[in-house]
């Protein structure tokens, strides 16, 4: 480029300047690079029925326990199981040594047998003093006498026949069998050892066919509690650390009588049939309460909602694939799945992965095809 130069100075420099401007127009005609889109996934908003549900945490409890005492005094000669095994009711576990209470039931027999026949002999007397009182030959006093005897006599007979079957029962009480289907516990007493009746703990019993979790939750909840289980039962999960597959699922079954006025919560109790035996007793355990439904509310798949100094945001994908920064009002979530109130409308796509590189008004590209989300099977 050649410039002229001219007498003036002024017009010289001015000449230049033109160039220059010259120079930059040309540059800006020629376009820059446009920025590459920004690779993201995507999901649809969609609307389904999602539960509302109340999050806690709480303690599984045997159903049922018992404490095996022996009845009766004695040696214990035989065990019948084996220690956390599973029990059914009626199935024996201990053995005490029987002897003593057979030779004891016999003696009751003798006895008894002895003493009916001395109340059949009293009764012939009485039979033959009655018939001559009344032909007057015997005095009343002879009658009265033969009486009492016999009366005597029949309660002596049903004093025998008491100790008949107290003897019986105690002969009955050498084998301990379980009273509750059920898992025994330790076994803490061993063959060969005096067993006495009522104070030795031989073994514990705990139910867990089915098995309770307790659980406390805050007292605001209590009469939406009570209104819906006016309706149908109320579904509790319950779910512990590494559990794999789907939650333990049972029932509300108790409310506690009063408000806890120092935690301001209420107990409740859920009832499980744990049939694959996943519930333990003991066991802190993560619960669920579903108190009711949602029903057609607009979901995002839950890694979409953003937070920001202003609340929480989604990045919504426009028709000509930028990026537009959404507000949004969120509400429960539920299966990796998060209820928006307010901000959304059915179908919008959402970006649910890559949003770190986004800014409003970013072009994007689908890093993997847009589909919806699978809706969430509420139960």
């Amino acid at each position: 480029m050649k410039f002229i130069f001219m007498q003036w100075p002024g017009r010289q420099v001015c000449l230049s300047l033109l160039a220059m401007v010259s120079i930059v127009g040309c540059s800006k005609k020629s376009g820059s690079p446009q920025a590459p889109a920004v690779p993201v996934v995507v999901a649809h908003v969609i609307a389904t029925n999602i539960p509302v549900r109340v999050a806690a945490v709480g303690n599984v409890l045997a159903y049922s326990t018992v404490t095996l005492r022996s009845q009766v005094t004695g040696q214990l000669s035989d065990v019948h199981f084996k220690e956390g095994q599973e029990v059914k009711k009626g199935d024996l576990l201990f053995t005490i040594d029987s002897r003593p209470f057979e030779a004891a039931l016999l003696q009751a027999r003798a006895t008894a047998a002895k003493d009916v026949a001395q109340m059949q002999n009293l009764q012939v007397q009485f039979d033959r003093e009655k018939q001559l009182f009344a032909q007057q030959i015997d005095s009343q006093d002879q009658y009265d006498t033969a009486k009492a005897s016999l009366m005597s006599q029949q309660g002596m007979v049903a004093a025998d026949n008491a100790a008949v079957t107290n003897a019986a029962l105690n002969l009955e009480f050498t084998s301990i069998t379980s009273p509750i289907d059920g898992v025994v516990g330790a076994q803490l007493v061993y063959p060969g050892n005096i067993i006495k009746s009522e104070d030795d703990v031989m073994a514990t019993i705990t139910q867990i066919h089915p098995i309770s979790v307790l659980f406390s939750v805050p007292e605001q909840y209590l009469a939406e509690i009570k209104r819906e289980m006016l309706n149908a039962p109320l579904r509790v999960e319950a779910t512990i650390q590494n559990m794999t597959g789907d939650p333990a699922e049972g029932e509300l079954t108790f409310i506690d009588n009063a408000v806890d006025p120092n935690s301001g919560t209420i107990q409740l109790k859920g009832t499980f049939d744990n049939a694959n035996n996943r519930l333990w007793p003991g066991q802190f355990v993560r619960v669920q309460l579903t108190l009711s439904q949602l029903p057609n509310a607009l979901v995002v798949p839950t890694q979409a909602v953003q937070t920001g100094q202003n609340g929480q945001y989604v990045y919504v994908i426009k028709g000509d694939q930028t990026a537009d920064e959404r507000s949004i009002s969120i509400g429960t979530a539920y299966n990796g799945m998060t209820v928006v109130e307010k901000g959304l409308t059915n179908d919008e796509v959402v970006v649910t992965d890559g949003q770190m590189r986004l800014t409003p008004g970013t072009r994007v590209s689908l890093g993997t095809p847009t589909n919806s989300v699978a809706k969430p099977t509420a139960k």
